[in-house]
């Protein structure tokens, strides 16, 4: 995916608040004005358009479905709870038939999105699962695995062991339990020590920046920072930076955003989790399109149990990227360019002719 594809889509969701007042809607045509049949229309409403792959997610998301012959509605809740629940609210307005959710904070939904399903509106929680809700679609990765990379990966680096923080994302978010779960088992018995330790509400990269610093106010010898994803882990490098310590730090995250993985070829951030998110982005919509057929997602065969309802569960595989495979996992895929990557190293120095 081109940056130009995420700038166009940043263009038509702003457009559309000019244009409707309705935050981060996208304009569609009633299909009575133009004699066409009627298309399935889906809403999707996001966390925050602030994150990186938020405008990815959003971007294929949409570009799928209208391929697949859906009309799209886009909101953007800004890390509001409240106007997500409105956006929602809007949606089953609208009557559409499919909404996608990527969670604020999934436990106060759970009214809304009864809402919906009373109304007869098929529910997808996208990427974070929507606790008590009984959606008709949880859509993921394996957020267990993707801590127990991250795991593995400070294990590797600190092989006699070693003090660590631990920076979280909201506990309003089920995937940071899952995530951690992973990370917990995979630090077990490693000698790795957690000495400082929080959670940053709404994902707040900000409170990364100073959870860091903090912790090197109680432990200067810290040998490695697990970050709940990568714009957590930009502040946490700038707090490390700040203190002479960034490179000498062993940083992980997830998301492979493209600052984190320049860091990881510049030598400051160790490793990242690659989730593919244009993969994700694709499925949900071609089962949001079934789901808008009238279909069961027969296809789906796993299940998760959301605290009262086990509800249908698709997951997909996370991969972790260091320097030693990132040109084949980020770049041979498409993700981000080389240029982009590598835009402030010497690649000659890195990969020497021999």
């Amino acid at each position: 995916m081109k940056k130009g594809k995420i700038r166009t889509l940043a263009v038509i969701v702003f457009s559309a608040i000019l244009m409707t007042g309705c935050s981060g809607s996208k304009v569609v045509q009633d299909a009575s004005e133009t004699n066409e049949p009627v298309k399935p229309m889906i809403g999707i409403t996001v966390d925050s358009f602030v994150v990186e792959r938020w405008l990815r997610d959003s971007s294929v998301f949409v570009d799928e479905a209208e391929n697949l012959g859906a009309d799209v509605i886009v909101q953007n809740a800004n890390g509001s709870a409240d106007e997500q629940i409105s956006q929602i609210q809007y949606f089953i307005k609208k009557k559409v038939d499919v909404i996608v959710i990527v969670a604020v904070d999934g436990d106060r939904l759970v009214n809304v999105v009864s809402s919906a399903k009373k109304a007869g509106i098929r529910v997808i929680a996208y990427d974070r699962l929507i606790r008590n809700a009984d959606v008709d679609l949880y859509i993921s990765f394996d957020n267990e695995k993707v801590g127990t990379l991250m795991g593995e990966e400070l294990v590797k680096s600190l092989p006699e062991g070693g003090n660590i923080f631990v920076i979280r994302g909201p506990q309003t978010d089920n995937n940071v339990e899952m995530v951690e779960s992973g990370f917990a088992a995979a630090i077990k018995g490693s000698g790795i020590h957690i000495v400082y330790s929080a959670y940053c509400e709404a994902w707040s990269s900000e409170l990364a920046y100073t959870d860091v610093l903090a912790g090197l106010d109680i432990c200067p010898d810290v040998a490695g920072i697990m970050c709940g994803n990568d714009d957590l882990a930009s502040r946490a490098f700038l707090a490390l930076s700040e203190n002479r310590l960034a490179g000498s730090v062993v940083l992980v995250g997830q998301d492979a955003d493209l600052s984190a993985c320049q860091r990881i070829v510049e030598g400051t951030q160790k490793m990242t989790v690659y989730k593919p998110v244009d993969e994700l982005a694709r499925k949900a919509a071609a089962y949001a399109i079934e789901l808008a057929d009238g279909g069961s997602l027969a296809s789906v065969d796993g299940s998760i149990n959301d605290g009262t309802y086990d509800v249908p569960y698709k997951t997909i595989e996370p991969v972790a990227v260091t320097i030693e495979n990132i040109d084949k996992v980020i770049i041979e895929s498409g993700f981000h360019t080389r240029e982009e990557v590598y835009l402030n190293v010497d690649q000659a120095a890195l990969h020497p002719t021999p």
